[in-house]
């Protein structure tokens, strides 16, 4: 496969709008925590699932702090990339290239986890709630 600077610019807008997506995750998730913090410790009020809700809520914050992670990573090596291209590197540029792609799946596997566990914790959420939906 020939590598040259369109196949890197091809993960630019993608990496970026990705680590947005996840930064808003989490940020709607620390707000989450916060709440529960607040409620949990100021109003001494103290939900019967609590203890699941917190268990679900730390793996979720786990995943995230992996899942961006290994997106900066991505990002990191698409530089990389460019920079072994600028430098005539092509087998370096070629390698970096492809970690930066196992990198970006590596990612979204992690994102796709979180996603499984934020389903459950709604699941969890609605079971104190008497409701049949079949």
């Amino acid at each position: 496969m020939n590598i040259d600077y369109t196949v890197t610019a091809l993960m630019f807008p993608a990496i970026p709008l990705l680590m947005s997506v996840y930064s808003n995750r989490f940020h709607t998730l620390s707000k989450l925590i916060r709440e529960l913090h607040d409620e949990h410790v100021y109003e001494k009020h103290i939900p019967p699932e609590w203890k699941k809700q917190f268990i679900n809520l730390s793996g979720r914050i786990t995943l995230l702090r992996w899942t961006i992670l290994f997106a900066a990573f991505g990002f990191l090596f698409n530089m990389l990339t460019v920079l072994g291209l600028y430098l005539n590197e092509l087998f370096v540029a070629r390698l970096i290239f492809g970690s930066c792609c196992l990198s970006m799946i590596v990612s979204i596997l992690f994102f796709i986890r979180e996603i499984h566990l934020s389903t459950n914790a709604l699941k969890l959420h609605m079971s104190d709630m008497d409701v049949d939906v079949n």
